[in-house]
């Protein structure tokens, strides 16, 4: 509904142009009579009054433009489409050439109908107009786009068979806005409730709290009310989790300690409950209108919509970046990505590099459809795909969220019963889904006694060196929840204040279809003479000493690690299995540590704090007779030698 009055503020109240001037189309007195009788009502808010009187005026004089525009508008406000469109048409029958932008705006209303044909033909007779009589031949233009991929796409229509989500889930009230962890496990949504006034009566206004279900035994539980401190007696809504499902970030508008009409909120999941909701603040918050959170898995981007100053249209799609705990300053996406319309409700999978949303400037069905687009390494964005019918029709279609796999999508609609929404779900067409998203899980602690640390754990792409994923295990608990898109090969970086960091690698190139959750513990060694770490992402070309490009990102950490404790002096150690003789082994093995010394040097790191020691095939820690043993056995160490007071 609120789409509904964003179009009707954009197309319907151009249509009352000139209504409140002093010329009319008509020439009858009681007409007129009527007319102001109307516009009175209008102002005291009696729509009931304002139909009655425009008829009335019909009747004295069926041919007054006025009346009739102005009661296509009401129409459209009450959401009475079909009606608005019968008498913004007769409009057009008794004036023909006056108002040439009527048939743009009668186009766009017809669109929105889903009368496709008729708008095309609307849309065509705008454009044919002289320049120099219409005023906004670019929205001419995307209307007859919008119905010319209409017209294709229900020719094409893609798979789609949604299923309500249940009782469990649903009920008469509307459910929207499905938000889902990344294992599958915790449904949020928001429910729109009634609210009883004081005197017991009927409920005279409604009302959005958050709701909750979980995943068990193959079906969703009942929901509960996610409570204090997140549900107040304001309204809460538009939300989005965190992959662990430990941050909520949503949408709150009209609080005291709002810094615009709406602004972003966000809460932590600490123990068994949620902490006191909190204002992101400036940058991310503005005296304009923040609203729509899509936070990434990792918790690092955060983006938004917003009417904030630089953008394109009445909302754009934002983004901010968070370094620490500072948020930077905002970034529209650009027209890549948003237009002159309307752009809201995104979600980024947890792949972080496919973006859907919703999008009224980009052709499509009608009054607003769910698109689209990748985030390439080298061209930024791609140019926005339309999910395609019936996917879309020409109701507005807003909120989409997917599971991890990207293989099924979840979203909120009213299609069935054309009153109350509920949630549903969908199998998402093959060529319209994200890359596949796996998870880890696991603990961090200490390798001695055990205890749970807070650590950052740091997922890096092999190829690009780039960060995927950054987050920080529990407090306390030492427990982490790690997105793992597929198709990459990745290390694994874990640090922590005191401690020796850990490294691992992942192998995901070509397992597309790699769902099932991996569990690691991660051990950390505090730094102390004579702690060890395996450098797990040091590779050597084969039978070589010579550094594989990928060992960089290894070989940075331990430069960072290094430049921390400058105290600190390690011994770089090779290790080999024992193909091969162990003279050949023990050689190999010292050359492969003098050269991850060497590098260390070229950074700049001081020769005195390093020593490069080879040990051949004598120290194996696992069976030669196995190829996983030899792997385990071929391994670069770093061990601390000394710590200066």
């Amino acid at each position: 509904m609120n789409l509904r009055k964003a179009i009707g503020l954009i197309l319907l109240l151009v249509l009352t142009t000139g209504l409140m001037g002093q010329y009319y189309s008509s020439d009858s007195k009681k007409a007129i009579k009527r007319f102001k009788e109307a516009r009175t009502c209008l102002e005291q808010l009696d729509n009931a009054c304002v139909e009655e009187s425009l008829l009335k005026a019909i009747k004295a004089d069926n041919q007054f433009i006025e009346a009739y525009q102005m009661l296509a508008q009401l129409c459209y406000e009450q959401g009475r489409l079909n009606e608005a469109i019968s008498y913004y048409a007769r409009t057009l029958e008794i004036d023909p050439e006056g108002n040439p932008e009527g048939y743009r705006l009668l186009a766009g209303l017809k669109l929105m109908a889903g009368e496709y044909a008729g708008a095309l033909q609307l849309a065509e007779r705008y454009l044919a107009f002289p320049p120099e009589k219409v005023k906004n031949s670019s929205r001419g233009a995307i209307i007859r786009e919008s119905c010319l991929f209409a017209l294709e796409a229900i020719k094409h229509p893609v798979p789609f068979h949604p299923e309500n989500l249940g009782p469990a889930v649903n009920s008469e009230y509307s459910e929207y806005w499905p938000s889902l962890s990344v294992e599958e496990k915790m449904l949020m949504y928001t429910v729109m409730l009634p609210v009883a006034n004081q005197t017991g009566e009927d409920p005279l206004r409604l009302h959005e709290d958050f709701f909750y279900s979980t995943w068990s035994e193959g079906s969703w539980e009942s929901r509960k009310n996610a409570g204090v401190p997140l549900n107040t007696p304001d309204n809460e809504g538009a939300q989005s989790l965190t992959a662990d499902g430990r941050t909520l970030w949503y949408t709150a508008c009209n609080r005291r300690s709002g810094q615009g009409m709406c602004d972003l909120y966000y809460s932590i999941w600490e123990g068994d409950k949620w902490s006191s909701p909190k204002n992101a603040g400036s940058p991310v918050n503005s005296r304009y209108s923040e609203k729509h959170p899509a936070i990434s898995a990792d918790g690092r981007t955060l983006y938004f919509t917003s009417n904030r100053p630089g953008g394109l249209g009445s909302y754009d799609i934002w983004m901010s970046e968070r370094t620490g705990n500072t948020w930077s300053d905002p970034v529209n996406l650009g027209d890549t990505v948003n237009t002159s319309g309307l752009e809201q409700s995104p979600f980024i999978h947890p792949d972080q590099q496919t973006l859907y949303f919703s999008s009224t400037g980009w052709p499509g069905m009608g009054q607003g459809d769910l698109f689209l687009t990748r985030l390439t390494r080298d061209a930024g964005w791609t140019i926005p795909e339309n999910l395609g019918y019936p996917i879309n029709t020409h109701d507005d279609d807003i909120g989409l969220s997917l599971n991890a796999r990207g293989d099924r999508a979840y979203f909120a609609s009213n299609r069935a019963t054309g009153m109350d929404t509920d949630i549903y779900s969908f199998e998402m067409p093959v060529e319209l889904r994200p890359v596949p998203v796996s998870y880890m899980t696991g603990r961090v602690h200490d390798s001695r006694n055990m205890r749970g640390i807070k650590a950052v754990l740091q997922l890096i792409d092999l190829e690009t060196e780039e960060a995927v994923m950054e987050l920080e295990s529990q407090p306390g608990e030492g427990d982490y929840l790690l997105s793992l898109p597929t198709d990459r090969d990745y290390a694994l970086n874990v640090s922590a204040d005191g401690y020796l960091f850990y490294s691992d690698h992942f192998t995901f190139t070509g397992l597309h279809s790699q769902t099932k959750p991996l569990r690691r513990d991660v051990p950390l060694e505090k730094v102390r003479v004579g702690s060890v770490v395996v450098l797990q992402n040091v590779f050597y070309a084969t039978g070589s000493y010579e550094l594989e490009p990928a060992s960089r990102v290894e070989l940075s950490r331990v430069y960072d690690f290094l430049l921390l404790n400058p105290a600190v002096g390690v011994e770089i150690s090779g290790h080999t299995d024992n193909t091969g003789s162990p003279e050949l082994n023990q050689s190999l093995s010292e050359q492969r540590a003098k050269s991850v010394v060497d590098y260390l040097v070229n950074m700049g790191i001081e020769t005195k704090r390093l020593k490069a020691a080879g040990y051949g095939e004598t120290q194996a820690v696992a069976d030669n007779q196995s190829e996983e043993g030899r792997a385990m056995n071929r391994r670069t160490e770093l061990k601390i030698l000394a710590i200066d007071e």
